[in-house]
């Protein structure tokens, strides 16, 4: 990369919007603006700070902590498959989490 290229960014509160973290970006800014979101460790409050691939963010989901690593931006909100490449899940598996890869499905029927 040359002097003259610009390494990519986007907004935090776009990225966590487009990544389908939140359901829409003012929720987003408002998680920022209360200080939950983390990005490499570092606490932010501003829905616009920058985010470039590589990054770490840290911020609650539920009852959960969510650990994720930037592989991707975004220009617009896509499906949930298209959502998925824009990170990585560092998050440590919780044993009491029923969804996800191994863990009993929603609608599944149970062993009698």
């Amino acid at each position: 990369m040359t002097a003259l290229e610009k390494e990519p960014v986007q907004r935090l509160d776009k990225w966590l919007f487009y990544a389908r973290f939140v359901k829409s970006r003012g929720l987003a800014s408002r998680l920022c603006a209360a200080g939950r979101v983390r990005i490499n460790r570092a606490r932010t409050t501003k829905a616009h700070q920058t985010l470039k691939v590589g990054d770490v963010l840290t911020f609650p989901q539920g009852s959960s902590i969510r650990v994720v690593r930037v592989v991707a931006l975004s220009e617009r909100r896509g499906s949930a498959r298209d959502a998925a490449r824009l990170y990585a899940d560092l998050s440590e598996p919780d044993a009491a989490s029923a969804g996800g890869p191994g863990g009993a499905r929603e609608g599944a029927k149970k062993a009698p």
